[in-house]
């Protein structure tokens, strides 16, 4: 009985490391080849030229209400209570504005950002998974991911490069 446990468990054992043996795995620099892709290099300029537009106007606006309270504080002495109270409800008021405007603008940048991505990594997915399909591949991992402990399988990164025609 206690051989039989035995070969039991020898041949568990040999259909466990066949089996992990018969995985194909590989790895791919993915930032790498999306840096390398210029839809994101355009994608990126793209979405800095928005970012830097929606600043500047958050900027004049800021700048606009900044003097306006400069200008009610120097006359705050010759006013009346009520008329300073107005004015100070009317600044924070506009404060309040620009602070949904610049939560408004950075919800624009993010759907931008989300709009522009989503195409390229379709396009680098469906350029891995052909790769992965021509090379007989299960599994293809980040080479800079953190899940990945060992870079000694195959590297197709220069082939979802020449997929992707770069």
């Amino acid at each position: 009985m206690k051989r039989l446990s035995v070969l039991f468990a020898a041949v568990l054992m040999m259909v466990s490391f066949t089996v992990i043996k018969a995985q194909k795995l590989a790895h791919a620099d993915i930032a790498g080849i999306l840096t390398a892709m210029p839809e994101m290099k355009k994608a990126n300029e793209q979405l800095e030229a928005l970012g830097k537009m929606k600043q500047a106007e958050l900027g004049k606006l800021q700048q606009a209400l900044q003097t306006k309270a400069q200008g009610y504080q120097q006359e705050a002495a010759k006013q009346t209570a009520q008329v300073n109270q107005q004015r100070e409800a009317e600044i924070q008021k506009e404060a309040e504005n620009i602070q949904k405007m610049n939560q408004a603008a950075q919800k624009d940048v993010a759907d931008k950002q989300e709009a522009l991505y989503a195409p390229i990594d379709k396009k680098l997915n469906d350029a891995i998974s052909a790769v992965a399909k021509a090379k007989g591949l299960e599994y293809v991992f980040d080479a800079n991911g953190q899940g990945l402990v060992y870079k000694g399988g195959v590297d197709v990164t220069a082939d979802i490069k020449k997929q992707l025609g770069l």
